[in-house]
């Protein structure tokens, strides 16, 4: 019973940030998704306090909401490989770590600008 409610409130958090997502862009919007494919692999690294934290969110439900709401509103969605995502200048594609500053949460491209 205590999973079953879990996986319900799960389901709707997962729909309303999906809606969100989808309203609050204009049509034609590109959406970008990290491939969390082997993520529950991953989990397998973390400590075991932290493991539920880190395996519990139904990414592929989100991802399967979001294709489906973009659709309708003439929008896509695309999956990309994770690695460096968060070093990866969007305008140049340069790729360094010191491109984020993790103690002001700031991008900054260190090739231009």
């Amino acid at each position: 019973a205590i999973g079953g409610r879990e996986n319900r409130w799960m389901r709707d958090i997962n729909h309303q940030v999906s809606k969100a997502l989808v309203k609050n862009n204009p049509k034609h919007t590109l959406f970008v998704l990290e491939d969390l494919s082997g993520i529950r692999n991953a989990a397998e690294r973390v400590k075991t306090k932290d493991r539920y934290v880190s395996v519990s969110w139904s990414f592929y439900d989100l991802e399967q909401k979001l294709i489906y709401k973009a659709k309708q509103n003439q929008s896509s969605v695309i999956k990309v490989a994770p690695r460096y995502t968060s070093q990866c200048c969007p305008c140049c594609g340069h790729v360094e770590k010191s491109n984020r500053s993790k103690k002001i949460h700031l991008f900054t491209c260190k090739n231009c600008g």
